[in-house]
């Protein structure tokens, strides 16, 4: 098992920045990719960004420019630097995790942070 843990949402005027983490915990696991979710009230869950390990990083369109995920290996964490925050940007957002042991793969998922953009 792989508990996942997001921090860092909170209330935020448009033109502002949050920086969301991501910790991934267990035992016995190596991380093939992390990455994070959006969901906003009325509207599908959306992909926001992703890095596959050894890989390079993956925006949604609407991240492009603005938001920069990183990881920290070493520490199992991944973050997501978001600027230029717009009233579209508020949704509850999650990470995701796919966690594996040899050839057996899982994938795990957050509690969410909320995220809300307004003045």
């Amino acid at each position: 098992q792989v508990q996942v843990v997001e921090s860092g949402g909170g209330l935020v005027q448009p033109g502002g920045s949050l920086r969301l983490s991501c910790a991934a915990s267990g035992s016995g696991f190596s991380i093939s990719f992390m990455g994070w979710y959006r969901h906003a009230p009325g509207k599908q869950r959306e992909f926001v960004a992703g890095v596959p390990s050894g890989g390079s990083a993956h925006y949604s369109d609407s991240a492009k420019g603005r938001f920069t995920i990183s990881r920290d290996n070493a520490k199992n964490t991944a973050y997501l630097q978001m600027n230029g925050l717009e009233p579209d940007d508020t949704a509850v957002y999650y990470c995701t995790v796919v966690a594996h042991w040899g050839k057996e793969e899982y994938d795990y998922w957050g509690q969410g942070t909320q995220v809300t953009v307004s003045s």
